[in-house]
């Protein structure tokens, strides 16, 4: 065993289940990073990196060079990992990322420790949601709001190879709805091969697994679980960011807080697709583009067309990219910050401040 996530499977897998496990898991891995490169790609064309890159350049650093400081329990960054993480990134510091964790316990104990007092605001990407977008997202918003953020990067498995095959990230209810259905087969029938690049999943003990002891998508996604399970467990979070079917990941978290969660006031901005504002204490500001076909096709603006969807609060003359090298880009931090001084979202507040 490698890692402690190879450990939690070993003892909730059978015996054949586990042979089976150890001798797939480094061929299949092999396979999802090179979708994951792929996811890589789309993200540099949707996410802020080639400006990441020129800031770190700046600063005598490449995106490669990047590594976490912040926490003993922090890993080393891999930008290509199937595993998934969370990334805390801070474009305030030097070293830009405060911690990777790939650990969901290990993250809930320093984001709920004095070392954690600072991080209130959670950044879900959508697209690839490679660990270099939601690095070069999180940047964007860190910088807007003076914070540290922690983003998501979604632990990648076999069950998101066929909706990505399909196109699937170009429909994003027909992406989770896929997704969540092969990761439930796989869990009932292959449960050794429903666990490889499931460790976020795994190493969250508040997660209710299949019978076969197998992460499932109880929310409708890995993203969502991972928000779902990050709200339940640190108070402080109290700022939501997502971008495209990060945005849809985001809704689908909210819906089944536990009544002490959900009573707490929520500041929560999406871009690039239109949620139902349907959280009771939720301060939403979305923001969508005119010319936005893909955010416009997963979040049409017209209530009494589609009745879950709801009219955002800002019209912008852009496309889906947030991509400033790109023209007509979404200005993530301009937004935010625009929002926040005109008193549309507040600064979120924290019985744990």
């Amino acid at each position: 065993m490698n890692t402690a996530t190879d450990a939690t499977a070993d003892a909730l897998l059978s015996p054949l289940d586990r042979a089976l496990y150890l001798q797939q898991k480094p061929l299949i891995e092999a396979m999802l990073r090179l979708y994951r490169i792929f996811n890589t790609t789309l993200d540099v064309m949707f996410y802020d990196v080639e400006r990441l890159n020129a800031a770190l350049s700046a600063r005598g650093r490449t995106i490669h060079s990047l590594s976490a400081t912040g926490s003993r329990r922090s890993k080393p960054l891999d930008l290509t990992a199937p595993a998934g993480a969370v990334i805390i990134v801070n474009a305030a510091t030097p070293s830009l990322i405060d911690a990777v964790f790939t650990d969901m316990e290990d993250f809930f104990d320093h984001a709920n420790s004095e070392a954690g007092a600072a991080l209130h605001t959670l950044a879900v990407t959508g697209v690839g949601s490679s660990a270099l977008g939601s690095i070069a997202f999180a940047w964007d918003v860190s910088a807007a709001l003076g914070e540290p953020v922690a983003a998501i990067v979604p632990g990648y498995g076999v069950a998101d190879l066929i909706p990505q095959a399909l196109g699937g990230w170009y429909w994003f209810q027909g992406y989770d709805a896929i997704q969540s259905t092969m990761q439930a087969i796989l869990a009932g029938f292959t449960p050794w091969l429903a666990t490889i690049g499931k460790d976020l999943a795994l190493s969250t003990r508040s997660r209710q697994p299949a019978p076969t002891g197998a992460p499932v998508f109880r929310e409708g996604s890995a993203a969502s679980d991972d928000v779902h399970a990050i709200l339940q467990q640190v108070a402080r979070i109290t700022r939501l960011v997502g971008h495209s079917k990060g945005a849809l990941a985001i809704e689908n978290a909210l819906r089944s807080l536990p009544p002490e969660r959900a009573g707490q006031p929520m500041d929560i901005f999406t871009f690039g697709c239109t949620i139902a504002e349907q959280f009771e204490h939720g301060r939403y500001f979305q923001s969508l583009g005119v010319f936005d076909g893909l955010g416009l096709l997963n979040s049409p603006a017209y209530p009494l067309l589609h009745p879950s969807s709801h009219v955002p609060e800002s019209w912008r003359g852009t496309t889906h990219t947030t991509n400033r090298t790109q023209p007509l880009s979404m200005h993530v931090g301009q937004i935010i910050c625009e929002a926040r001084s005109r008193g549309l979202a507040t600064v979120a507040l924290s019985a744990a401040h």
